[in-house]
């Protein structure tokens, strides 16, 4: 065989890689959009559940009494007088000063919701196996890692905050409710790399011919979907935890609102997973910085130069750990640092797409 030969049959081979690899992704948003509806069939048969039901009938019973002028009151003796008070609520905040269960989960104890759940984990298996078959297929089709560009990079971080979703599932850890969300978002993403980022198979710009590329972009890609998990839960605390203090308060929430509220794990138990998963992570994006920096000089001549997306690196370390001492400082627990923590998910987001597309520097080979 020919060089010419050879040249043009590797040629054929990679394109029909890249051709399985495009039919495997669009195959995986298929089998997540099954997923997706199976954990929304989750979310509507716990609310039939007995859960559900209560809260209604609560939220039914106070809307009721506070038409009639008659709110729910305690009634005891002072002394021979009667003294009105308004009923405690006890529940649990952030700081430990509150104390309510987690709720049951999505499917609210319904034995139907419980079985649309696990049909949807068996699902989003299915979709994970067949997207990571797809970026694999791509990397065989480039003869290099996937992540030269922001379509690669796209497939295979959705592929990673799905194994990181499975990981903790695996580890017995009550995470099911982050489902809905997390395929909303993947789908989302895979959508966008399909329509708005692909791009055709191609070799790597020069700087990116080194073995870092496996280093520094793999632990970019873990740290920003495990970012990801730790900033759907901060988002969720901040719903549970304002309807917790409307109880508190002695308000009273809608329906819909109290039915997937009181559902969700308590606004501690958010916000200790939230904080536990970026602070596990915070150690490895660290090293990625590091990773990049060595990076740097290997293939420019220097370790640091404020390009944008190492300042933006930069920006994100300094948000996170700005996040880690307030949380770890009394008085800027909870809603204070939750907020914190959503700032430096923004800046990890903006470092990823903005900078990306729209910001010109070294780093600008993201192949829109």
């Amino acid at each position: 065989m020919t060089l010419a030969a050879a040249t043009e049959l590797a040629t054929a081979t990679n394109e029909h890689l890249a051709h399985i690899s495009n039919t495997l992704i669009y195959s995986s948003m298929a089998v997540y959009t099954l997923a997706f509806f199976a954990y929304i069939a989750e979310w509507l048969f716990g609310s039939r559940s007995k859960v559900a039901r209560t809260a209604a009938a609560l939220t039914a019973k106070e809307d009721g009494a506070a038409r009639a002028g008659a709110p729910a009151v305690a009634v005891k003796s002072a002394g021979g007088t009667t003294v009105l008070e308004r009923p405690k609520v006890v529940v649990r905040s952030a700081t430990g000063s509150r104390d309510v269960p987690d709720g049951p989960g999505a499917h609210g104890g319904d034995v139907q919701g419980d079985l649309y759940g696990r049909i949807a984990v068996s699902l989003t298996v299915l979709a994970f196996l067949v997207e990571l078959s797809g970026v694999i297929a791509r990397a065989a089709s480039v003869e290099r890692a996937p992540w030269g560009n922001m379509y690669e990079f796209n497939i295979t971080f959705s592929t990673v905050a799905v194994g990181v979703y499975l990981a903790l599932l695996a580890l017995k850890k009550n995470v099911r409710w982050l489902g809905l969300f997390l395929t909303t978002t993947v789908l989302l993403d895979l959508g966008l790399a399909v329509t708005v980022l692909y791009t055709a198979s191609d070799q790597l710009v020069p700087a990116l011919h080194s073995y870092w590329l496996y280093i520094h972009v793999s632990t970019a890609i873990l740290c920003g979907a495990v970012f990801y998990v730790g900033a759907v839960g901060t988002l969720l605390y901040l719903f549970k935890d304002s309807y917790e203090n409307k109880l508190a308060n002695g308000g009273r929430a809608g329906r819909f609102a109290t039915s997937v509220l009181e559902r969700l794990p308590a606004s501690a138990s958010l916000d200790k997973f939230s904080y536990r998963v970026n602070a596990a992570v915070f150690p490895l994006w660290t090293f990625t910085i590091i990773a990049g920096a060595i990076w740097a000089e290997s293939a420019w001549g220097r370790y640091w130069g404020w390009d944008p997306k190492e300042t933006w690196a930069f920006i994100t370390w300094v948000a996170y750990a700005c996040y880690l001492h307030a949380r770890s400082t009394a008085g800027w627990k909870g809603r204070k640092a939750a907020y914190i923590a959503l700032i430096a998910f923004g800046c990890w987001l903006f470092n990823y797409y903005g900078v990306n597309i729209f910001v010109g520097g070294k780093h600008s080979y993201a192949g829109v």
